[in-house]
Protein backbone atom coordinates (compact mmCIF):
# COMPACT_ATOMS: atom_id res chain seq x y z
CA UNK A 1 0.00 0.00 0.00
CA UNK A 2 0.98 3.35 -1.07
CA UNK A 3 2.20 5.78 1.30
CA UNK A 4 -0.61 8.07 2.54
CA UNK A 5 -0.43 11.80 1.48
CA UNK A 6 -1.05 14.66 3.53
CA UNK A 7 -1.35 17.75 1.91
CA UNK A 8 -4.42 19.57 -0.08
CA UNK A 9 -6.17 16.74 -3.01
CA UNK A 10 -6.41 17.84 -6.31
CA UNK A 11 -8.76 20.67 -7.39
CA UNK A 12 -11.48 17.94 -8.53
CA UNK A 13 -11.55 15.58 -5.70
CA UNK A 14 -11.36 19.24 -3.24
CA UNK A 15 -14.58 19.93 -5.34
CA UNK A 16 -16.31 16.60 -5.26
CA UNK A 17 -15.51 16.43 -1.07
CA UNK A 18 -17.41 20.04 -0.36
CA UNK A 19 -20.77 19.22 -0.62
CA UNK A 20 -19.68 16.35 1.89
CA UNK A 21 -18.38 19.05 4.39
CA UNK A 22 -20.71 21.25 4.25
CA UNK A 23 -23.32 18.78 5.12
CA UNK A 24 -21.47 17.60 8.00
CA UNK A 25 -22.39 19.27 11.22
CA UNK A 26 -20.85 22.95 11.48
CA UNK A 27 -20.26 22.50 15.35
CA UNK A 28 -18.45 19.29 14.62
CA UNK A 29 -14.99 17.57 13.10
CA UNK A 30 -15.11 15.65 10.19
CA UNK A 31 -12.45 13.08 8.99
CA UNK A 32 -13.39 12.20 5.07
CA UNK A 33 -10.88 9.00 3.67
CA UNK A 34 -10.82 8.54 0.12
CA UNK A 35 -9.46 5.25 -1.94
CA UNK A 36 -9.12 5.29 -5.64
CA UNK A 37 -7.22 2.82 -7.25
CA UNK A 38 -3.39 3.82 -5.64
CA UNK A 39 -4.65 7.55 -4.51
CA UNK A 40 -5.40 7.75 -0.62
CA UNK A 41 -6.75 11.18 0.26
CA UNK A 42 -7.93 12.07 4.08
CA UNK A 43 -9.35 15.52 4.48
CA UNK A 44 -10.57 16.47 7.93
CA UNK A 45 -11.75 20.10 8.84
CA UNK A 46 -12.91 21.76 12.15
CA UNK A 47 -12.27 20.93 15.83
CA UNK A 48 -12.33 17.88 18.03
CA UNK A 49 -12.99 19.56 20.86
CA UNK A 50 -14.77 23.25 20.62
CA UNK A 51 -12.99 24.34 23.53
CA UNK A 52 -9.21 24.03 23.05
CA UNK A 53 -9.77 24.15 19.11
CA UNK A 54 -7.79 21.26 18.93
CA UNK A 55 -8.13 20.12 15.15
CA UNK A 56 -9.58 17.20 13.74
CA UNK A 57 -6.61 14.91 12.42
CA UNK A 58 -6.19 11.97 11.15
CA UNK A 59 -5.86 9.94 14.09
CA UNK A 60 -8.76 11.77 16.02
CA UNK A 61 -10.89 8.75 17.26
CA UNK A 62 -15.02 9.03 16.49
CA UNK A 63 -17.07 6.62 17.15
CA UNK A 64 -18.23 4.43 14.84
CA UNK A 65 -22.11 3.45 15.89
CA UNK A 66 -23.57 0.62 14.03
CA UNK A 67 -20.29 0.92 11.69
CA UNK A 68 -19.31 -1.25 14.91
CA UNK A 69 -21.18 -4.33 13.34
CA UNK A 70 -19.30 -4.36 10.17
CA UNK A 71 -16.14 -5.69 12.91
CA UNK A 72 -18.55 -8.12 14.15
CA UNK A 73 -19.52 -9.80 11.02
CA UNK A 74 -15.38 -9.85 10.25
CA UNK A 75 -15.10 -11.82 13.42
CA UNK A 76 -17.71 -14.45 12.86
CA UNK A 77 -16.19 -14.86 8.91
CA UNK A 78 -12.69 -15.22 10.98
CA UNK A 79 -13.44 -17.91 13.60
CA UNK A 80 -15.75 -19.86 10.77
CA UNK A 81 -12.74 -20.02 8.65
CA UNK A 82 -10.81 -21.47 11.56
CA UNK A 83 -13.92 -24.06 12.55
CA UNK A 84 -13.81 -22.17 15.98
CA UNK A 85 -18.05 -21.72 15.01
CA UNK A 86 -20.12 -22.40 12.38
CA UNK A 87 -22.71 -19.85 10.75
CA UNK A 88 -25.48 -22.49 11.29
CA UNK A 89 -24.96 -23.10 14.72
CA UNK A 90 -27.93 -22.73 17.19
CA UNK A 91 -27.22 -19.87 19.30
CA UNK A 92 -27.91 -22.15 22.59
CA UNK A 93 -24.87 -23.83 22.09
CA UNK A 94 -22.68 -20.76 23.46
CA UNK A 95 -25.47 -19.22 26.30
CA UNK A 96 -26.46 -20.47 29.93
CA UNK A 97 -29.13 -23.49 29.40
CA UNK A 98 -31.98 -20.59 31.15
CA UNK A 99 -30.93 -17.31 28.98
CA UNK A 100 -32.14 -18.25 25.62
CA UNK A 101 -35.10 -16.74 24.21
CA UNK A 102 -38.15 -18.19 23.01
CA UNK A 103 -39.01 -19.36 19.96
CA UNK A 104 -39.81 -22.18 17.72
CA UNK A 105 -37.42 -24.86 18.06
CA UNK A 106 -37.87 -26.58 15.05
CA UNK A 107 -36.00 -23.49 13.23
CA UNK A 108 -33.55 -22.03 15.77
CA UNK A 109 -31.77 -19.04 15.73
CA UNK A 110 -28.14 -19.30 14.28
CA UNK A 111 -25.15 -17.21 14.19
CA UNK A 112 -25.55 -16.41 10.57
CA UNK A 113 -29.36 -15.04 11.26
CA UNK A 114 -27.89 -12.69 14.23
CA UNK A 115 -25.45 -11.67 11.57
CA UNK A 116 -28.11 -10.89 8.61
CA UNK A 117 -30.46 -9.49 11.42
CA UNK A 118 -32.99 -12.35 10.56
CA UNK A 119 -33.07 -13.71 13.71
CA UNK A 120 -36.43 -12.11 14.36
CA UNK A 121 -35.68 -10.40 17.50
CA UNK A 122 -36.68 -6.89 17.83
CA UNK A 123 -34.41 -3.83 17.81
CA UNK A 124 -32.94 -3.47 21.75
CA UNK A 125 -33.31 -6.16 24.64
CA UNK A 126 -36.41 -6.35 26.49
CA UNK A 127 -36.64 -3.83 29.64
CA UNK A 128 -34.00 -1.74 27.96
CA UNK A 129 -35.75 1.39 27.53
CA UNK A 130 -37.60 2.16 31.11
CA UNK A 131 -33.46 2.56 32.11
CA UNK A 132 -33.42 4.94 29.09
CA UNK A 133 -35.54 7.89 29.63
CA UNK A 134 -33.33 9.50 32.47
CA UNK A 135 -30.52 9.52 30.59
CA UNK A 136 -31.81 9.87 26.62
CA UNK A 137 -29.69 12.89 25.98
CA UNK A 138 -26.81 11.75 27.74
CA UNK A 139 -25.66 7.93 28.01
CA UNK A 140 -29.17 5.73 27.86
CA UNK A 141 -27.70 1.96 27.31
CA UNK A 142 -24.84 2.35 30.37
CA UNK A 143 -26.69 1.04 32.90
CA UNK A 144 -27.92 -1.68 31.16
CA UNK A 145 -24.81 -4.41 31.62
CA UNK A 146 -24.23 -8.21 30.37
CA UNK A 147 -25.98 -9.32 33.53
CA UNK A 148 -29.26 -7.54 32.55
CA UNK A 149 -28.81 -8.80 29.09
CA UNK A 150 -28.99 -12.48 30.07
CA UNK A 151 -31.76 -11.83 32.20
CA UNK A 152 -33.79 -10.30 29.65
CA UNK A 153 -33.29 -12.34 26.72
CA UNK A 154 -35.68 -15.53 28.13
CA UNK A 155 -38.27 -12.57 28.15
CA UNK A 156 -37.67 -11.43 24.97
CA UNK A 157 -40.36 -12.54 21.86
CA UNK A 158 -39.10 -13.53 18.47
CA UNK A 159 -41.13 -12.62 15.49
CA UNK A 160 -41.75 -15.07 12.57
CA UNK A 161 -39.85 -17.93 11.84
CA UNK A 162 -35.79 -17.47 12.12
CA UNK A 163 -34.03 -16.93 8.59
CA UNK A 164 -37.50 -15.34 6.74
CA UNK A 165 -37.45 -11.87 7.42
CA UNK A 166 -34.80 -8.90 7.84
CA UNK A 167 -35.40 -7.04 10.51
CA UNK A 168 -32.65 -4.41 12.03
CA UNK A 169 -31.64 -5.64 15.12
CA UNK A 170 -28.86 -3.99 17.67
CA UNK A 171 -30.00 -6.88 20.29
CA UNK A 172 -29.17 -9.70 17.64
CA UNK A 173 -25.94 -7.99 16.30
CA UNK A 174 -24.79 -7.28 20.02
CA UNK A 175 -25.65 -10.95 21.16
CA UNK A 176 -23.80 -12.16 18.37
CA UNK A 177 -20.31 -10.93 20.18
CA UNK A 178 -21.60 -12.03 23.07
CA UNK A 179 -21.50 -15.61 21.60
CA UNK A 180 -18.21 -15.67 19.62
CA UNK A 181 -16.86 -14.18 22.80
CA UNK A 182 -18.07 -17.05 24.82
CA UNK A 183 -17.03 -19.72 22.31
CA UNK A 184 -13.53 -17.89 22.42
CA UNK A 185 -13.29 -17.83 26.56
CA UNK A 186 -12.35 -13.96 25.89
CA UNK A 187 -13.94 -10.66 26.43
CA UNK A 188 -15.32 -9.40 22.72
CA UNK A 189 -13.17 -6.43 22.72
CA UNK A 190 -9.88 -8.38 23.77
CA UNK A 191 -11.26 -11.08 21.15
CA UNK A 192 -11.48 -8.35 18.27
CA UNK A 193 -8.42 -6.65 18.69
CA UNK A 194 -6.29 -10.33 18.85
CA UNK A 195 -8.27 -11.56 15.91
CA UNK A 196 -9.34 -8.58 13.20
CA UNK A 197 -7.75 -5.31 14.70
CA UNK A 198 -4.31 -6.21 15.42
CA UNK A 199 -3.41 -8.11 12.66
CA UNK A 200 -4.86 -5.14 10.12
CA UNK A 201 -2.67 -2.97 12.40
CA UNK A 202 -6.02 -0.57 13.77
CA UNK A 203 -3.86 0.12 16.53
CA UNK A 204 -6.33 3.19 17.79
CA UNK A 205 -9.31 1.03 17.05
CA UNK A 206 -10.75 -0.07 20.46
CA UNK A 207 -14.52 -0.21 22.55
CA UNK A 208 -13.01 1.93 25.44
CA UNK A 209 -12.90 5.52 25.02
CA UNK A 210 -9.30 6.99 24.50
CA UNK A 211 -7.05 10.00 23.65
CA UNK A 212 -8.08 12.59 21.21
CA UNK A 213 -11.56 11.68 21.17
CA UNK A 214 -13.74 13.99 18.72
CA UNK A 215 -16.80 15.49 20.90
CA UNK A 216 -20.15 15.42 19.56
CA UNK A 217 -22.31 18.86 20.72
CA UNK A 218 -26.19 19.38 21.13
CA UNK A 219 -27.29 22.64 21.53
CA UNK A 220 -23.77 23.66 22.49
CA UNK A 221 -22.81 21.55 24.99
CA UNK A 222 -21.08 18.50 24.34
CA UNK A 223 -22.50 15.36 24.11
CA UNK A 224 -20.86 12.48 26.43
CA UNK A 225 -19.05 9.71 25.25
CA UNK A 226 -21.17 6.50 24.02
CA UNK A 227 -21.16 3.85 26.38
CA UNK A 228 -23.06 0.17 25.47
CA UNK A 229 -21.75 -2.03 27.92
CA UNK A 230 -24.80 -5.21 27.37
CA UNK A 231 -24.36 -5.16 23.46
CA UNK A 232 -20.30 -3.23 22.38
CA UNK A 233 -20.53 -5.52 19.08
CA UNK A 234 -23.27 -4.05 18.25
CA UNK A 235 -22.20 0.14 18.18
CA UNK A 236 -19.16 0.66 20.63
CA UNK A 237 -16.56 0.91 18.67
CA UNK A 238 -14.49 3.70 18.02
CA UNK A 239 -11.76 4.88 15.21
CA UNK A 240 -9.78 7.03 13.25
CA UNK A 241 -9.62 8.10 9.48
CA UNK A 242 -5.86 6.47 9.47
CA UNK A 243 -7.51 3.24 11.22
CA UNK A 244 -10.18 3.14 8.86
CA UNK A 245 -8.10 3.08 5.81
CA UNK A 246 -6.11 -0.01 6.83
CA UNK A 247 -10.11 -1.22 7.15
CA UNK A 248 -11.49 -0.66 4.12
CA UNK A 249 -8.15 -1.12 1.59
CA UNK A 250 -7.86 -4.85 3.19
CA UNK A 251 -11.47 -5.63 1.97
CA UNK A 252 -10.26 -4.06 -1.37
CA UNK A 253 -6.90 -5.80 -1.47
CA UNK A 254 -5.53 -7.36 1.81
CA UNK A 255 -2.20 -7.94 -0.17
CA UNK A 256 -1.72 -3.97 -0.15
CA UNK A 257 -2.23 -3.80 4.02
CA UNK A 258 1.26 -5.07 5.74
CA UNK A 259 0.34 -7.88 7.82
CA UNK A 260 2.57 -8.79 11.21
CA UNK A 261 3.98 -12.18 10.87
CA UNK A 262 1.66 -13.81 13.31
CA UNK A 263 -1.32 -12.71 10.94
CA UNK A 264 -2.60 -15.49 9.33
CA UNK A 265 -3.15 -13.89 6.25
CA UNK A 266 -5.36 -17.36 4.55
CA UNK A 267 -7.77 -17.05 6.80
CA UNK A 268 -8.48 -13.17 6.46
CA UNK A 269 -8.61 -13.09 3.02
CA UNK A 270 -10.99 -16.57 3.41
CA UNK A 271 -12.84 -13.63 5.92
CA UNK A 272 -13.00 -10.64 4.00
CA UNK A 273 -14.35 -12.41 0.99
CA UNK A 274 -17.33 -14.56 3.04
CA UNK A 275 -18.25 -10.63 4.90
CA UNK A 276 -19.17 -9.33 1.28
CA UNK A 277 -21.15 -12.33 -0.02
CA UNK A 278 -25.19 -11.29 0.05
CA UNK A 279 -27.27 -13.18 1.84
CA UNK A 280 -30.24 -11.78 1.85
CA UNK A 281 -32.52 -11.00 -1.38
CA UNK A 282 -33.11 -6.73 -1.44
CA UNK A 283 -37.14 -6.16 -1.75
CA UNK A 284 -39.26 -3.18 -1.62
CA UNK A 285 -35.80 -1.52 -3.35
CA UNK A 286 -34.30 -2.44 0.18
CA UNK A 287 -30.70 -3.46 0.08
CA UNK A 288 -29.47 -7.33 0.34
CA UNK A 289 -27.60 -8.22 4.06
CA UNK A 290 -24.05 -9.55 3.58
CA UNK A 291 -21.89 -10.31 6.91
CA UNK A 292 -22.36 -6.82 8.58
CA UNK A 293 -22.95 -4.93 5.52
CA UNK A 294 -25.50 -3.55 3.49
CA UNK A 295 -25.20 -4.45 -0.19
CA UNK A 296 -26.64 -2.68 -3.35
CA UNK A 297 -26.54 -1.99 -6.93
CA UNK A 298 -26.09 1.16 -8.43
CA UNK A 299 -28.90 2.27 -10.74
CA UNK A 300 -28.33 2.28 -14.58
CA UNK A 301 -27.06 5.55 -15.81
CA UNK A 302 -25.72 6.14 -11.73
CA UNK A 303 -21.80 6.08 -13.58
CA UNK A 304 -23.13 9.71 -15.04
CA UNK A 305 -21.29 12.29 -12.62
CA UNK A 306 -23.99 14.19 -11.38
CA UNK A 307 -22.01 16.15 -8.89
CA UNK A 308 -19.48 17.86 -11.64
CA UNK A 309 -22.99 20.50 -12.35
CA UNK A 310 -22.50 21.67 -9.17
CA UNK A 311 -20.98 25.46 -8.54
CA UNK A 312 -17.35 25.34 -8.24
CA UNK A 313 -17.29 27.68 -5.09
CA UNK A 314 -20.66 25.89 -3.15
CA UNK A 315 -20.05 24.66 0.28
CA UNK A 316 -16.13 25.78 0.67
CA UNK A 317 -14.35 23.37 3.62
CA UNK A 318 -13.63 26.71 5.65
CA UNK A 319 -10.52 28.22 7.02
CA UNK A 320 -8.65 26.30 9.50
CA UNK A 321 -9.64 22.66 7.11
CA UNK A 322 -6.42 20.36 7.44
CA UNK A 323 -6.05 17.78 4.67
CA UNK A 324 -4.58 14.52 4.71
CA UNK A 325 -4.02 11.61 2.28
CA UNK A 326 -5.25 8.29 3.73
CA UNK A 327 -7.73 5.59 2.33
CA UNK A 328 -11.72 4.24 2.53
CA UNK A 329 -14.63 2.95 0.99
CA UNK A 330 -18.07 3.67 1.67
CA UNK A 331 -21.23 2.93 -0.55
CA UNK A 332 -24.67 2.25 0.34
CA UNK A 333 -28.19 2.98 0.68
CA UNK A 334 -30.27 5.84 2.42
CA UNK A 335 -32.29 5.26 5.35
CA UNK A 336 -31.71 4.71 9.26
CA UNK A 337 -28.01 4.37 10.34
CA UNK A 338 -27.33 0.49 9.22
CA UNK A 339 -31.02 -0.39 8.61
CA UNK A 340 -31.12 -2.81 6.07
CA UNK A 341 -35.49 -2.74 5.82
CA UNK A 342 -37.18 -5.96 4.90
CA UNK A 343 -35.61 -8.82 2.81
CA UNK A 344 -36.32 -12.16 1.73
CA UNK A 345 -33.66 -14.57 2.80
CA UNK A 346 -32.22 -16.48 -0.02
CA UNK A 347 -30.90 -19.15 1.58
CA UNK A 348 -28.23 -20.64 3.23
CA UNK A 349 -24.63 -19.78 2.86
CA UNK A 350 -22.89 -21.27 -0.74
CA UNK A 351 -27.53 -20.96 -2.07
CA UNK A 352 -27.60 -19.53 -5.70
CA UNK A 353 -28.76 -16.24 -5.36
CA UNK A 354 -28.14 -15.18 -1.65
CA UNK A 355 -27.78 -11.48 -1.07
CA UNK A 356 -26.74 -11.37 2.82
CA UNK A 357 -23.38 -10.93 4.26
CA UNK A 358 -21.67 -10.53 7.59
CA UNK A 359 -22.71 -7.15 8.48
CA UNK A 360 -22.43 -5.26 5.90
CA UNK A 361 -25.05 -4.15 3.03
CA UNK A 362 -25.16 -4.68 -0.73
CA UNK A 363 -26.50 -2.30 -3.11
CA UNK A 364 -29.00 -4.35 -5.65
CA UNK A 365 -28.15 -5.80 -8.71
CA UNK A 366 -30.10 -6.64 -11.67
CA UNK A 367 -29.89 -10.89 -11.59
CA UNK A 368 -29.97 -13.17 -14.42
CA UNK A 369 -32.74 -14.83 -15.82
CA UNK A 370 -30.99 -18.23 -14.44
CA UNK A 371 -30.95 -16.50 -10.32
CA UNK A 372 -27.26 -17.58 -10.67
CA UNK A 373 -26.17 -13.81 -9.11
CA UNK A 374 -25.50 -10.13 -10.12
CA UNK A 375 -24.89 -9.48 -13.54
CA UNK A 376 -23.86 -5.64 -13.69
CA UNK A 377 -20.68 -4.37 -11.96
CA UNK A 378 -21.92 -0.99 -10.19
CA UNK A 379 -22.38 -2.51 -6.84
CA UNK A 380 -21.58 -0.93 -3.42
CA UNK A 381 -21.21 -2.18 0.14
CA UNK A 382 -21.72 0.02 3.19
CA UNK A 383 -22.66 0.82 6.51
CA UNK A 384 -23.89 3.63 8.68
CA UNK A 385 -23.64 4.34 12.38
CA UNK A 386 -24.90 7.39 14.47
CA UNK A 387 -25.47 7.71 17.81
CA UNK A 388 -26.18 11.07 19.78
CA UNK A 389 -22.76 12.36 19.07
CA UNK A 390 -21.27 11.63 15.73
CA UNK A 391 -22.25 9.64 12.21
CA UNK A 392 -20.25 7.41 10.48
CA UNK A 393 -20.46 6.29 6.89
CA UNK A 394 -18.21 3.61 5.60
CA UNK A 395 -18.54 1.61 1.87
CA UNK A 396 -16.42 0.55 -0.98
CA UNK A 397 -17.28 -0.82 -4.69
CA UNK A 398 -16.58 -4.91 -4.57
CA UNK A 399 -15.41 -4.73 -8.40
CA UNK A 400 -13.25 -1.63 -8.26
CA UNK A 401 -10.23 -0.15 -5.87
CA UNK A 402 -12.59 2.86 -5.01
CA UNK A 403 -14.12 3.45 -1.02
CA UNK A 404 -14.98 6.28 0.94
CA UNK A 405 -15.08 7.01 4.90
CA UNK A 406 -16.89 9.73 6.78
CA UNK A 407 -16.53 10.29 10.24
CA UNK A 408 -18.10 13.38 11.76
CA UNK A 409 -19.07 14.73 15.59
CA UNK A 410 -21.75 17.32 15.87
CA UNK A 411 -25.29 17.45 16.21
CA UNK A 412 -26.93 14.04 14.88
CA UNK A 413 -30.10 15.75 13.43
CA UNK A 414 -27.85 16.55 10.23
CA UNK A 415 -26.98 12.85 9.88
CA UNK A 416 -29.30 11.90 6.85
CA UNK A 417 -28.17 14.94 5.10
CA UNK A 418 -24.51 13.55 5.15
CA UNK A 419 -24.63 10.29 4.89
CA UNK A 420 -26.92 10.85 1.41
CA UNK A 421 -24.26 12.94 0.31
CA UNK A 422 -21.47 10.79 1.02
CA UNK A 423 -23.59 8.21 -0.80
CA UNK A 424 -23.26 10.66 -4.04
CA UNK A 425 -19.56 11.26 -3.50
CA UNK A 426 -19.05 7.34 -3.63
CA UNK A 427 -21.38 6.88 -6.31
CA UNK A 428 -19.58 9.65 -8.38
CA UNK A 429 -16.11 8.33 -6.92
CA UNK A 430 -17.21 5.03 -8.72
CA UNK A 431 -17.92 6.63 -11.85
CA UNK A 432 -15.29 8.99 -12.62
CA UNK A 433 -12.58 5.71 -11.77
CA UNK A 434 -14.61 3.78 -14.12
CA UNK A 435 -14.49 6.60 -16.78
CA UNK A 436 -10.87 7.12 -16.02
Amino acid sequence: MNAPLYGPPDPELDRLLRPLFRAAAPAGGAAVVVIRGDERTVACRGHAVRSTERPVRADTRFELGSVTKTFTGLLLAEMAARGEVGYDDPIDRYLPADAAPGYPQERPITLLHLATHTSGLPRLPDGVLPGQVPRWFTRPYATFGPAHLLRALPRTAVRGTPGTQVRYSNLGCGLLGLLLANAAGQRYDDLLAARVCGPLGLMDTSCGPGREEDAGYRRGRRVPSFRLPALPAAAALRSTADDMLRYLQAHLALDAVPLPERADAAVLRTALNEVRRPRTDGRRGGPRICLGWNHRALPAGAAEPRAAARPAGAGVAGAGASVAAVGASVAGAFGRSGAAGRAGVAGRPGAAGRAEAAGWAVLPVPVASDGAGPVEAGEVVYHVGADRGSTAFVGFSPRVPVGLAVLAGGQPLRSRALVQSAHETLRVLIAEFGEG
